[in-house]
């Protein structure tokens, strides 16, 4: 077989493996899935009313501030399932599977595809599940082309991985599971500070340039406008380079750190 026959089926094997370890600790899974969901319900029931008003100046319904507020939602689901890659690797690396791995006639680099793989496959199948959410409270994709939905899976599947190669730096820079936890904190917290429930104008100017100079922000810009058939201007093209040069440091953090020799 040809060094990249042999990679793809280490990968691959690498990947069942992934999978075979989300289904049996499913709470982490769980958790990741219900967080989005639980600001989903919260944000529509609670304080929609409020939030459509003044995002509509006073005019909006709760349905125009579901539609605004979905795609933003399902970015986060993105964002907080690699930290439950990064706890998946910290244990790994501290637990001795991976020094064994280096013993095995096994493709080093099909370790970390099969991590990356597996996030962003469970990153895939929550968007799904919260979308089924907010399809069941009303959200309707209104304008958009059999084009723009495919632009809108590419996007997503493109940020999963950007931000699983950091989530992966992290888990493997990380001493054990509790500190790779908490270093991939800001992924879940950077979607709160975007434009993920209200438009980056009406922010106070201090944090205006916080939410507006991030990777989220134009990421849920470019997604909203693909669902929902308004504007994006540059936001794609910024997009694309911020997924680009996250996946290329965190593939660059990732691979040294695993390469580099054992103490």
């Amino acid at each position: 077989m040809s060094t990249l026959s042999l990679a793809a089926q280490d990968s691959s094997t690498m990947l069942r493996r992934n999978l075979l370890h989300a289904r049996r600790y499913p709470s982490l899974t769980l958790n990741i899935l219900l967080t989005p969901i639980v600001l989903l319900l919260l944000f529509v029931y609670v304080f929609g009313d409020v939030m459509s008003a003044g995002i509509g100046g006073g005019g909006a319904d709760r349905s125009d501030y579901v539609a605004y507020l979905v795609p933003g939602i399902l970015l986060m689901t993105i964002g907080a399932t690699p930290a439950g890659t990064a706890v998946s690797v910290s244990m790994d690396m501290t637990e001795g599977i991976i020094a064994r791995f280096r013993t095995m006639a096994v493709h080093r680099g099909s370790v970390l595809i099969g991590h990356v793989v597996g996030s962003v496959l469970q990153g895939i199948i929550s968007v799904v599940l919260v979308g089924a959410v907010a399809v069941a409270i009303g959200f309707r994709s209104t304008g958009a082309t059999a084009l723009e939905w495919l632009a809108a899976f590419g996007l997503l599947v493109l940020v999963a991985t950007a931000f699983t190669w950091i989530a992966v730096g992290m888990g493997m820079a990380s001493p054990n599971a509790e500190a790779a936890s908490n270093n991939a904190l800001p992924l879940m917290i950077l979607p709160l500070i975007s434009s993920a429930f209200v438009p980056v104008d009406a922010m106070p100017g201090w944090f205006r340039p916080i939410a507006e100079y991030q990777p989220f922000t134009p990421a849920i810009e470019t997604l909203r406008g693909l669902l929902l058939g308004s504007e994006i201007g540059n936001s794609g093209w910024i997009t694309i380079v911020w997924c680009l040069g996250l996946a290329a440091l965190g593939y660059r953090w990732s691979t040294s750190l695993f390469n580099r020799d054992p103490n």
